[in-house]
């Protein structure tokens, strides 16, 4: 089986396997948003096959998998409910966009090698259960005024807002939810295309979320803010690039299994 042909049997498991998730109601998008970039080849070259709307997976011969995301500076001063949102949804809260599917990042995520946990999970009292799965680096990439090309952990653009110190937490990846149409007339919504891409605040139906306790309080007593200095100008395009942190390294695609059908 060639390897493109390959590719697209695993990204289409992947896709079934999210839809298998049941969830709550999504927030509804607000504000007006920073016109994003066009999207052109990726600012790196690499080995990158383009899975979705400014979304690739990249399969080195040599070296981890990882997923890569173009997106733009839409926020570089204030609290922070996450770090990336989709276009038109919480740009107002998190410090890049894209104009990308969800759901797309998720199955490019697990065939990079990740697995999905579950989001955060808040009960009667004080219960709490932090959100889980595979830690997920995650960098960015962008070029500089004079054309050079930056690349440096996400947490560089990210501080905490009492203490003024670097935040050093990892993220997970939870694997948002899948929320069937109660009238059964339009596709499941995969929660995060709400716009919770990658959370700082808990957030149930974030992709990615700390695992540590951080809830989504009010605005102004938020821990995290963005690290205005560090951050480039306004609608600045920045790849976002996701890496599973693995103990194993994941079967080439070549060897993945291809699916097989449930009908007799």
């Amino acid at each position: 089986m060639s390897r493109t042909k390959a590719s697209r049997w695993l990204l289409a498991g992947a896709l079934l396997a999210v839809t298998a998730v049941v969830g709550c109601e999504a927030e509804p998008p607000p504000v007006k948003p920073v016109e994003p970039p066009k999207e052109t080849a990726t600012i790196a070259p690499a080995k990158r096959q383009k899975v979705g709307k400014n979304v690739y997976l990249e399969t080195p011969d040599n070296g981890p998998r990882r997923v890569v995301v173009n997106s733009y500076v839409c926020l570089r001063e204030g609290q922070l409910e996450g770090f990336l949102t989709r276009r038109q949804a919480k740009e107002h809260e998190y410090i890049l966009a894209s104009d990308c599917d969800a759901q797309i990042i998720h199955a490019a995520l697990i065939a990079a090698g990740a697995e999905a946990g579950s989001p955060v999970r808040f009960g009667p009292g004080d219960q709490y259960t932090a959100a889980h799965g595979t830690t997920i680096k995650v960098s960015v990439q962008y070029r500089d005024k004079a054309g050079k090309l930056v690349t440096m952990p996400a947490q560089q653009w990210i501080r905490n807002a009492v203490k003024k110190n670097a935040f050093d937490h990892q993220w997970v990846f939870a694997g948002s939810r899948v929320i069937p149409d109660p009238d059964q007339k339009l596709p499941p919504f995969y929660g995060a295309n709400s716009g919770d891409l990658i959370c700082i605040c808990n957030m149930p139906e974030a992709m990615l979320d700390l695992p540590i306790k951080n809830p989504n309080s009010e605005p102004d007593t938020r821990i995290f803010e963005a690290w205005t200095e560090r951050i480039p100008p306004m609608g600045t395009r920045v790849d976002v690039i996701l890496e599973p942190v693995l103990d194993k390294k994941p079967a080439k695609i070549d060897e993945q299994p291809e699916p097989t059908s449930d009908k007799q």
